[in-house]
């Protein structure tokens, strides 16, 4: 099993790529399964230490339990134990995701994304013993706690997080984007849990414990995977001044958005359609259709999130024609 100090590098979010139509309510058979591996082998080949599917993005919560199944096969056939592969098994309660984490483990996968039961909120007791169960059941699963509160109306307070290092072995690392206390979080996992930031808080995390920092994630990943892996190599070698440059090329990718990301209400409604529709209009893997229910989207919102995908191929061509984003940065300032 993976060990909290063997996350490292840059971890690429996948969409669930749709087929037309999947935004239809009766659809079936909706995952595009040859446009699944063509973006799973160019994430490995363009340098990609791990990949991370179905979370949010990837409409874990949409997909019916045979277009899971297929996807998540397609997934791990794909990847072929060249890069670790992080498989989201969260669903609305216990049962079904026990079942997913049968799939996902007997496949192969080397771990699971996992938040908690997303109907009834839970109880700090309650949580733990979710973990616990889970990671007594599937023991070789490297468990990344995903630590979204708004999803899933719960915290992640310190006490839960000092009794899961103690009775759930395979808790290895926690999908974050903003801790309330990174140091602290620290302190209280003693090492044994990677806390692992998004490449739009990566400069904050390193700043703060770059003895730490040695992962990101990113679903800007799907939209070409080397302007983010460009800021993790950065903060491998310790180049505080790339770090921030290259984050700061990374904000004006990302500055249509900004209506949408700080607004918590308005991303919650809206994070799905506004990762599909950047994904796609970057060109680098087609997302596809939104499947049901989310498929609609405010117009403005819709073209500020296309808007962010065009930037981000700008820094793909960039870096193309062997251009460093440190240098480009300067000139859109």
């Amino acid at each position: 099993m993976l060990s909290a100090n063997e996350i490292r590098g840059l971890y690429a979010i996948l969409p669930t790529p749709a087929k037309p139509g999947a935004e239809h309510i009766l659809a079936r058979d909706t995952v595009d399964l040859d446009e699944t591996a063509r973006a799973v082998e160019a994430l490995i080949a363009d340098g990609c230490d791990g990949l991370i599917a179905l979370g949010t993005t990837g409409e874990c919560a949409t997909l019916s339990q045979e277009d899971y199944d297929a996807f998540v096969a397609c997934l791990v056939d794909t990847t072929r134990k060249r890069v670790p592969l992080f498989v989201g098994t969260t669903a609305l309660a216990g049962y079904e995701v026990a079942r997913r984490m049968r799939l996902v483990s007997d496949l192969g996968a080397d771990g699971t994304l996992l938040g908690l039961p997303m109907w009834q909120p839970v109880t700090v007791d309650a949580a733990v013993r979710y973990y616990r169960e889970l990671s007594e059941g599937f023991p070789a699963l490297a468990i990344m706690v995903y630590a979204n509160t708004r999803a899933f109306r719960f915290t992640f307070p310190d006490e839960f997080w000092q009794a899961v290092i103690e009775v759930a072995p395979t808790v290895v690392s926690a999908k974050y984007a903003q801790p309330r206390d990174l140091r602290g979080l620290l302190r209280i996992t003693k090492g044994r849990v990677n806390i692992v930031p998004n490449e739009m808080t990566m400069a904050r995390f390193y700043a703060e414990s770059p003895e730490t920092t040695i992962c990101c994630w990113a679903t800007a990943a799907s939209m070409g995977p080397k302007p983010t892996i460009a800021l993790m190599r950065a903060v491998e070698r310790g180049d505080a001044s790339s770090v921030q440059r290259i984050s700061a090329a990374l904000d004006w990718a990302n500055e249509p958005i900004r209506p949408i990301i700080t607004n918590p209400e308005v991303f919650a409604q809206f994070n799905i359609q506004m990762e599909k529709l950047r994904i796609t209009e970057a060109g680098y893997c087609n997302a596809g259709s939104i499947r049901s229910p989310y498929a609609a989207m405010p117009a403005d919102f819709a073209e500020f999130s296309r808007e962010c995908g065009r930037r981000w191929a700008v820094l793909n061509r960039e870096m193309a024609a062997g251009r460093r984003l440190e240098d480009f940065v300067a000139e859109t300032a």
